[in-house]
């Protein structure tokens, strides 16, 4: 079993905390990631984009000249699509772009994820990550401590909303629970960070 330091919110090892293989040393599935992740950017879509078709557009209902005779061409409607003002042939229409994927796959994508940062040495544990009042400056001092990325995720085992109010404010810093990670958030961050009780979760959820 892969083994990693447990650090505290000032960055000194606590102890040592053996992973499960079946978790966190799975051989990372790259087709399944990617899947993961195509799904996860295509369900953040809103397909809310429109065109009006000639049908929708208003006006154009009276034939602008008579069919014969004017040596021009045949028109029926100024709001045709060769028309300025007209509608618009083959337009977007508001549309789903959502796409569900296999459970299975997703949690392989995940577990994939999970052992891609263990490989990557981009996983951080702390034996817990708590505070008794809202502070940005106390979330910057443990990623600090930690040696965190740009980019880091931290993972609790449950909401905890005075963590996520203090790390909001920070760029490229997002606090999400064991239960709403994607593949994406994964992979994205520079750098990982658990708590032990995440850890627990996520081995109870995922082997």
């Amino acid at each position: 079993m892969p083994k990693i330091n447990v650090l505290n919110t000032l960055g000194e090892k606590v102890s040592e905390l053996e992973l499960n293989e079946s978790v966190f040393a799975v051989e990372p599935n790259m087709s399944a990631m990617h899947i993961a992740v195509v799904s996860y950017l295509a369900n953040q879509r809103q397909g809310t984009q429109s065109t009006k078709t000639r049908s929708e557009v208003s006006g154009g209902g009276k034939k602008p000249w008579r069919q014969k005779g004017t040596g021009r061409a045949r028109q029926g409607s100024t709001r045709s699509p060769q028309w300025y003002h007209g509608g618009i042939a083959l337009g977007p229409k508001p549309r789903s772009y959502n796409f569900n994927i296999n459970k299975k796959v997703k949690k392989l994508a995940i577990k994939s994820a999970l052992s891609s940062k263990v490989l990557d040495e981009a996983l951080v544990v702390l034996d817990s990550f708590t505070l008794d009042a809202i502070k940005t400056k106390e979330v910057v001092k443990v990623l600090s401590a930690v040696n965190a990325g740009k980019k880091a995720l931290i993972v609790v085992p449950e909401k905890d909303e005075t963590l996520y109010r203090s790390a909001r404010n920070i760029a490229g810093v997002k606090v999400a629970t064991v239960g709403t990670i994607s593949t994406y958030e994964l992979l994205n961050a520079d750098t990982l960070v658990l708590t032990k009780d995440a850890v627990a979760k996520l081995e109870e959820v995922y082997a």
